[in-house]
């Protein structure tokens, strides 16, 4: 039976993956309060510049923007507030030892909803050099061009 209350995927960081190689991903909830829930439902939220750290055993969210709800009764908080994540210990403690290797970081690839609650797909992730980039761009051109000539080829 579908869920009523229909998950789906909210926004995505589609130049985390341009930016970096994903190592591994981690689901985490999201603390959050007052009308940001509505916010996100609505697709109000960017995480453009937004990235995890694990501080005292905690993962802690910085740089998201969830705009403040425009009907909400109650002053709005801080859009780009510092939100907790909500992991088991030992993903937490993973996550803290990937986050001390060089060259690695934790950055947030998609918000979505899960039977109603706010999820964040956290990934453990290597940074791009400016050659990998091109590189990628390079794979995938060349990629497509081989499908447009199949493409051609059965008709």
């Amino acid at each position: 039976m579908a869920n009523p209350r229909g998950d789906k995927t909210v926004i995505t960081n589609r130049r985390a993956r341009h930016d970096y190689f994903v190592e591994d991903v981690y689901e985490a909830g999201v603390v959050l309060v007052g009308a940001e829930v509505k916010s996100l439902r609505e697709g109000r939220a960017n995480l453009q510049d937004a990235y995890a750290r694990v501080t005292d055993g905690e993962v802690w969210l910085h740089g998201m923007h969830i705009a403040p709800y425009p009907f909400a009764h109650t002053s709005p908080p801080d859009p780009l507030r510092v939100r907790k994540l909500l992991l088991h210990h030992k993903e937490i403690v993973e996550l803290e030892r990937a986050g001390q290797d060089k060259g690695m970081t934790l950055v947030p690839l998609r918000v979505y909803f899960l039977d109603g609650r706010v999820k964040v797909e956290l990934a453990v992730a290597r940074g791009k050099a400016h050659y990998d980039k091109r590189q990628a761009m390079a794979e995938r051109d060349a990629k497509r061009e081989t499908e447009r000539a199949m493409k051609g080829l059965r008709d």
